[in-house]
């Protein structure tokens, strides 16, 4: 018996969107598996799979169907996307050409054995990053290394720069699902990329204001107010740059520490020295992966105080997204340190959205999560935290967050629709 996948939107969707999945055509209660394959653009090979029962009308619907084992379990409607896991260990699935979409074929086999061979029906999804009339400008201006993102339409648009941590090099994906949205979003590289210092030693502050004033500049942002947007130590970046440039208005910080962090960062005459760690007290866990959550320093404690962004300098509001199970750091404890810090000086609260269950890496929605790795910095292979069910749910509703939080402070809008996790 043939069956047919029918997929919605039909053919293709951007990777930020859920699809619906529906089979038809199968015999009533027929058992089958359900098996999602991709391939980066280095050829590595993703899969994830999932066994299920069709009704009595013989179709299966993911939306209404839990799983009976796999890759995943309960109702997941998209777990054949965020479930996939590479064929080689340790390798995590990233998108590098944002201008070509991912390939996800769906395959339906018949029966629930442990390595089922007949296939009934298949279909290829695309999934794009470039959603339809989004611009992707390079951008070699000065210094600056960077690719901008323009939604469709003339703008002027809010305006939003986003870095990414220590693993170097330009991050699109990121930037351009986020333009997709209405933002003019500028994905900015500050080391092993291109002419830009080939590690990360001795960051000058004086870039990224550079960047700034590119955005700031452009006649396609709109006013002079431009939103952050960092991870990891691109996060501590991020404080840096609203803590002591003009034109930052909303900063959102997705496990970030508040002090500066690997190297020391300059401005004007101002050094700020990095944050000590004794990476002897890294830890293995079971599976002998290096655990580095307990090498970092006390920020608050002498000497390690002189490491502290001075963020309360900061003009605009924060928005700290949390991962309860990180493992990178204490990103936690960091905006709890944040909160207080910022009260103390008469400043308002920030935002804090904690995830239980989330570990280090929150990327956009569906893409796999990112639990261990070899780090980009430090060449180990990493624990890096999360309970894949969990940390997939808070990146769909973290996406939300970011938005709703740009929105209301760099365009007047109130709201998005937020998902429920």
């Amino acid at each position: 018996m043939a069956a047919t996948v029918i997929l919605g939107p039909a053919g293709s969707c951007s990777w930020d969107e859920p699809a619906n999945i529906v089979v038809r055509g199968l015999a009533p209660g027929q058992k089958v598996t359900l098996r999602a394959s991709l391939r980066d653009e280095k050829g590595a090979l993703f899969q994830a799979h999932a066994r299920y029962c069709a009704d009595g009308g013989g179709e299966l619907d993911l939306a209404r169907a839990p799983t009976l084992g796999g890759s995943f379990v309960g109702l997941e409607p998209m777990g054949l996307i965020w479930a996939l896991e590479p064929e080689k260990p340790l390798l995590r699935l990233v998108k590098r050409d944002v201008q070509t979409p991912f390939a996800v074929e769906l395959e339906v086999l018949e029966g629930h054995e442990p390595e089922p061979q007949k296939v009934l029906g298949r279909a290829v999804h695309e999934r794009y990053f470039l959603r339809p009339g989004v611009r992707r400008e390079p951008v070699r201006a000065g210094r600056v290394r960077a690719t901008l993102f323009l939604p469709p339409g003339m703008g002027p648009f809010p305006g939003v720069i986003d870095l990414f941590g220590s693993g170097g090099g330009l991050c699109e994906y990121r930037a351009s699902l986020l333009s997709g949205h209405g933002f003019a979003v500028l994905a900015l590289a500050y080391f092993r990329f291109e002419d830009l210092p080939e590690y990360l030693n001795d960051v000058h502050l004086e870039y990224f204001e550079e960047a700034v004033d590119f955005m700031l500049q452009h006649p396609k942002v709109k006013g002079l107010n431009i939103g952050l947007l960092g991870f990891s130590k691109g996060g501590d970046l991020c404080l840096s740059m609203a803590s002591f440039l003009k034109g930052i208005t909303a900063t959102v910080l997705i496990n970030s520490c508040v002090a500066n962090t690997i190297t020391p960062l300059h401005y004007k005459d101002m050094t700020i020295p990095s944050l000590g760690n004794d990476l002897g007290k890294h830890t293995i866990t079971e599976s002998g992966l290096m655990d580095y959550v307990d090498t970092w320093n006390n920020p608050l404690e002498e000497p390690n105080r002189q490491s502290l962004i001075p963020f309360e300098k900061a003009q605009g509001p924060f928005l700290f997204i949390v991962g309860n199970d990180d493992h990178n750091w204490k990103s936690e404890l960091y905006a709890h340190i944040a909160s207080e810090w910022l009260q103390a000086h008469g400043k308002d609260r920030p935002q804090i959205i904690y995830y239980p269950g989330a570990g280090h890496y929150i990327d956009p929605p569906y893409f796999p999560p990112h639990i261990a790795s070899v780090h980009g910095f430090l060449g180990q292979a990493m624990f890096f935290g999360g309970e894949p069910r969990a940390h997939s749910r808070a990146q769909v509703d973290a996406w939300q967050q970011i938005q709703t939080f740009f929105h209301k402070y760099l365009d007047g809008k109130k709201s998005v629709k937020h998902s429920k996790i």
